[in-house]
């Protein structure tokens, strides 16, 4: 589950938006070949006619290397809530249609693994190393590309209030409420690595400012990396000054985030076409990192017409690349392939986030391994970030 932001639309995205010809139509027409014809990696002969992605939550940068998949002439549609047009490649169609649909609040705060699962149209949709690992028993899923090699997610507080805070285990030590989303696990690593006190945690955090505002700058709570310290400083009116924070996975929860992953069934029929699908993948995000603009402007084009209490801004989805590069969210994995995961890494962390699922009732597949939830079998290893 995701945050909320509350910042507007900047004007200057409006311009950017009128070149990229979307439309808000809620039909399921073809959109006109974004480079007039020309085609580039052939999907069309192992893949479906049209590729349905799943996100978590509404559009936003972090989902950006999707969106790059999606041409000129795209359609949004305001019932379904997703977004569809020519599937193409370094500016060349494939051949065949995609559609990113969005998650949170569309379907109903469901986990994407479950919504896989019950729609059998979605053929890769966003996982994450902790969430496979948990419902390996109940909605085992495998990922096969890593766009983030670093989970953007956060624990923030106020550094003028907390000076000598620099660690979330230094927060611990102050006593500090600290806010999340209920069911978080890493939250339970966190109290079980001691870096937080079980009686200083509270699971009432709803996306909304009002709390952390409230407070004074005595709590801390959840957030993105990529959103909530430039919301924070910048667009929330009652706060407008700077978050110090640390991300979970320099905590110790080294879970891949934002993954693509399918069901058993779902990588199994469409093998063949993911030999070729993923390398694209790899290339959108590579792609949209170098340059933004214009899916930027798509996204920014989507949350508008969606018009569903989403607040997201051109400045916002600009600061969330940067910082993502900043921070290194976005990055080659040790092998030096971007998008490729690190197995020693999946299993270093199936060793240490097994005991806190089963002591909070999930069911982890009995000897369960970096292959069960993984695997680099159509990752190119000849795609690099710069």
């Amino acid at each position: 589950m995701k945050h909320k932001k509350l910042v507007g639309f900047a004007a200057a995205a409006a311009l950017v938006l009128a070149a990229c010809g979307g439309d808000d139509s809620s039909s399921d027409t073809t959109a006109a070949p974004a480079d007039g014809g020309a085609v580039g990696t052939n999907l069309a002969d192992v893949c479906p006619a049209k590729i349905v992605l799943q996100t978590d939550w509404n559009p936003e940068a972090e989902h950006g290397f999707l969106y790059e998949l999606i041409g000129a002439g795209y359609e949004v549609d305001t019932e379904k809530l997703a977004v569809r047009g020519d599937l193409v490649s370094e500016g060349q169609t494939t051949g065949v249609q995609v559609e990113v649909r969005a998650g949170g609040p569309a379907i109903g705060f469901q986990a994407v693994s479950s919504q896989m699962y019950q729609d059998p149209d979605i053929m890769l949709g966003f996982t994450s190393t902790d969430e496979s690992v948990s419902n390996s028993v109940k909605f085992p899923t495998k990922a096969v590309v890593a766009p983030f090699n670093i989970n953007p997610q956060i624990i923030m507080w106020d550094p003028a209030t907390y000076p000598d805070v620099k660690t979330i285990k230094d927060l611990g030590a102050t006593g500090a409420k600290v806010r999340y989303f209920d069911g978080a696990a890493y939250m339970e690593y966190l109290i079980a690595d001691g870096q937080l006190s079980k009686d200083q945690v509270d699971g009432t955090y709803d996306g909304s400012p009002a709390s952390f505002i409230a407070a004074a700058g005595k709590d801390a709570q959840q957030g993105f990396g990529t959103s909530e310290p430039f919301s924070y400083e910048n667009d929330i009116k009652d706060w407008l000054k700077p978050v110090a924070y640390q991300y979970i996975h320099d905590a110790g929860w080294t879970s891949y985030a934002q993954s693509l992953g399918g069901t058993p069934e779902s990588l199994e029929k469409n093998a063949e076409c993911l030999k070729k699908f993923v390398p694209v993948v790899q290339k959108a995000q590579r792609d949209y990192i170098a340059s933004p603009a214009r899916t930027n402007a798509l996204i920014i084009d989507a949350v508008l017409k969606y018009n569903n209490g989403w607040n997201y801004s051109a400045a916002q989805a600009d600061a969330a690349v940067v910082k993502m590069l900043e921070d290194k969210l976005v990055a080659n994995s040790p092998d030096g392939t971007l998008g490729s995961f690190d197995l020693d890494r999946i299993t270093a962390f199936i060793a240490a986030a097994t005991p806190v699922y089963e002591k909070t009732g999930s069911e982890v597949k009995s000897g369960i391994t970096a292959a069960d939830v993984v695997t680099n079998e159509y990752i190119d290893p000849s795609i690099t970030l710069g």
